[in-house]
């Protein structure tokens, strides 16, 4: 098989790996950006199965600086995805009583210091909370985000930009050498193997982040990979209009899911199905497709329903099972910050991992900082093609 050379090869066609490819090509001048996804589609996996929020910064008490790039990043998200942005609901904050790590007072001086709107909520929307369970009930702003709506303007662009996509197709292998100085090892859905050589490559595998062979070192920080459950609810008249979370020791929260026309229901304890350190060699989506899907939404709702006793006429769905994927040292205090990392024994290669869709500008700032250049036509006469 004979490819010319590309300037880049993105690993991942999430929300993360379609942005770079789109900053690339409109932003910094890169001309042949090749983007290799497994799944037959975009933004089919993470991307898709999560709590669907763009964050405001309320999540995250015991991590001043996740809380405050959140808020910062939360206008500009609804700015520049307007179509997929999920608004005509009522979001509340609720403080529990017992065993909470904040207080209500805590709360109030935290949102005042990231500069989050927060006011009481209104008397009728406290009727539905268990008064001894609660202590306070806040109304925010938070919005949820249609990862559908999202994926059609990852189409769009991406065409418009010229970058070419390989569905149905898995990274194996990252080397050093050849014309130019790396070079990714691809399998196609029927077998099919061809070796791409490039300048730049960009591992946005989230949960596959470390499954390569060849030269590619994996990444120098740990690793905690997790199944999940989320389960999906059609709420009764009294929630559908509503986003609740309640924290922070007892921490569940539902959300409208744009995608499905449902909400999303997910809680601290039940929702972690299974988790082990990351290494090479273990494959997340691999241990996920072996993995006995068993719901726990009895468990949850049980639960839930103690301090919000209308959620126990909601109407259980389905569950989205999938692989979450956090850095260790982040668990103690919930931060989500990207996770950016230029290989020095692989220059040209990156690693990267957001634990939040809104993290993409932080993304995207860092590479600000970065040098690239385009293989001219020229160049590419000169050295031919590279033959497989």
């Amino acid at each position: 098989m004979i490819n010319p050379i590309q300037d880049a090869v993105i690993i991942g066609g999430g929300f993360y790996g379609a942005a770079i490819a789109v900053y690339l090509a409109k932003q910094r001048g890169l001309k042949r950006i090749l983007l290799i996804e497994c799944e037959p589609a975009l933004l089919l996996r993470a991307s898709y199965n999560n709590q669907a929020r763009v964050h405001n910064g309320y999540h995250y008490p015991r991590s001043f600086t996740t809380a405050y790039r959140s808020r910062i990043n939360l206008p500009k998200f609804v700015r520049d995805w307007p179509l997929a942005i999920k608004q005509d609901f009522t979001k509340l904050y609720a403080i529990a009583r017992r065993n909470s790590k904040v207080t209500a007072k805590q709360f109030e001086r935290f949102c005042q210091n990231i500069g989050a709107n927060i006011q009481p909520a209104d008397p009728a929307l406290r009727t539905l909370f268990e008064s001894h369970l609660i202590e306070e009930v806040y109304q925010v702003e938070e919005y949820a985000f249609d990862t559908t709506q999202l994926a059609r303007w990852a189409e769009r662009e991406l065409k418009e930009s010229g970058v070419e996509i390989r569905y149905q197709t898995r990274v194996t292998e990252i080397l050093k050498g050849g014309q130019a100085p790396l070079r990714v090892v691809a399998v196609s859905k029927n077998g099919n193997q061809e070796v791409i050589t490039c300048q730049y490559v960009f591992n946005c595998s989230y949960s596959g982040l470390n499954q390569f062979k060849g030269d590619f070192p994996g990444v120098s920080t740990g690793l905690k990979q997790e199944i999940t459950e989320m389960a999906l609810m059609q709420m009764p008249t009294s929630l559908k209009d509503l986003g609740i979370t309640v924290m922070d020791g007892p921490f569940f929260s539902m959300m409208p899911f744009p995608a499905r026309g449902l909400h999303t229901l997910s809680h601290v304890r039940y929702t972690p199905h299974l988790h082990w350190n990351d290494q090479q060699g273990i494959d997340p989506y691999d241990r996920l497709r072996h993995y006995e899907r068993e719901t726990r939404v009895d468990r949850m709702v049980r639960d839930v329903g103690r301090y919000i006793p209308e959620l126990l006429k909601a109407k259980y769905i389905d569950s989205i099972f999938e692989i979450k994927t956090v850095l260790v040292k982040n668990e103690g205090d919930d931060g989500r910050p990207i996770f950016f990392e230029k290989h020095a024994e692989m220059p040209g290669c990156y690693s990267v991992l957001g634990g939040k869709i809104d993290n993409i500008y932080d993304v995207l700032e860092t590479l600000e900082s970065e040098f690239f250049f385009s293989i001219d036509a020229q160049a590419i006469s000169k050295s031919g093609v590279v033959n497989v």
